[in-house]
């Protein structure tokens, strides 16, 4: 499975223009934008929910896949290493926060811009193509190759991190003034384009996954740059393992589809944790799955763990989002609201002649400069 790559020297357009007006040309394009649901559409895809969460997994088998979850990703990873997916070069479209800084001002540019691009709740938002085929929230990279040698890196901190008081001056990319982590980085196709795209020299980049077999293939890529990047295994769910950074120290935090990876009963804690490694003014940035998403409707009985979360052939698990419950989810961890939108996407396979409806939330919600963030 695989995306379209980004024309050589051309920029992404931004999606969402594309609509399907006369029905009698669906398959003229690969994706149409802002596609409405009809009422029956909308009924049609309840009942098919319904109806594939009658019969629930065994309580056994629920906890198998909780324990073992981290067997299941690295199974996942030796099977398909950096073969599944391409680089994700739409996401500086969909979170130009990712691209290249641009002067010394640029927090203030970028809270100044946020503000201007909040939008009513039914607008419909675009991603670009790096997700028409992605049915896992992992990724992978095989194609970069661009390394540049700039911040160094504190070495003595690299074992043993979770059992660590991390200083606020002696920290993997401390010396860094811009930082971004990625949680859930698979083995690296948002994580080598930023690093290539971007290469200001104040840029560093954190990225951690469950999966021990997808780190090392992140190390092992050669676009990973100890420099400018730092990866390590990091189990978003649990509570006493740190992560490797100060608090208030990171502008940026990037989830691509892998929230929903993670039972639901957890995921507050888990986005509070994160929230408090925020700066002021700090952004967290997420895509994921969306309530009645095509993957959903595909689940057949006995595959269902709970109320929209589902178990997949491999093991690995995915639960499907609304607007609201990402926003309780934020806002809870002391986040304001600075995106949450839909985005309904009609793709079409015009060799076979089928149509698919994709579902996708993507959100941006930033840390409060006042203190008093309840995070």
């Amino acid at each position: 499975m695989a995306d379209s790559s980004p024309e050589s020297g051309a920029k992404r357009p931004q999606f969402g223009s594309r609509l399907l007006s006369d029905p009698a040309r669906v398959f003229h394009h690969n994706a149409w934008d802002n596609v409405e649901w009809s009422a029956e559409q909308a009924a049609a895809a309840q009942r098919k929910v319904q109806e594939n969460s009658t019969q629930r997994v065994c309580p056994e088998k629920q906890v198998d896949y909780e324990t073992n979850a981290h067997k299941y990703w690295n199974d996942f990873y030796k099977i398909h290493e950096n073969g599944f997916f391409k680089d994700r070069h739409w996401l500086f479209t969909e979170f130009p926060e990712l691209a290249p800084i641009q002067n010394q001002n640029h927090l203030m540019d970028l809270l100044s811009e946020n503000k201007r691009s909040e939008v009513p709740e039914c607008r419909s938002n675009a991603d670009g193509p790096g997700l028409i085929t992605e049915e896992q929230h992992r990724c992978s990279s095989n194609s970069l190759g661009h390394k540049t040698q700039t911040l160094p890196v504190e070495k003595k901190v690299t074992q043993k991190l979770s059992h660590l008081e991390i200083s606020a001056d002696e920290f993997p990319g401390s010396s860094a003034t811009y930082r971004i982590l990625e949680v859930g980085c698979g083995v690296g196709n948002t994580v080598f384009p930023i690093l290539q795209t971007n290469n200001d020299p104040r840029l560093f980049v954190y990225c951690c996954d469950f999966s021990s077999t997808a780190i090392q293939l992140v190390k092992t890529n050669s676009a990973y740059d100890a420099a400018r990047c730092f990866a390590f295994v990091h189990d978003l769910c649990d509570e006493d393992q740190r992560y490797p950074i100060p608090r208030d120290s990171l502008d940026i935090i990037i989830l691509i589809f892998v929230l929903s990876a993670i039972v639901p009963d957890k995921m507050q804690k888990a986005i509070s944790r994160l929230s408090r490694l925020l700066k002021p003014g700090g952004m967290m940035l997420l895509r994921d799955y969306g309530r009645h998403d095509m993957a959903q409707l595909r689940f057949k009985k006995g595959q269902c763990l709970s109320e929209n979360f589902y178990v997949r052939g491999d093991g690995t698990r995915v639960y499907f989002f609304t607007q609201d419950e990402l926003d309780t989810l934020f806002t809870t961890a002391g986040l304001e609201k600075v995106q949450n939108l839909v985005d309904r996407r009609l793709q079409v396979n015009r060799g076979k002649q089928l149509t698919m409806y994709r579902v996708w939330i993507q959100c941006k919600y930033r840390k409060p400069l006042l203190a008093n963030t309840g995070s």
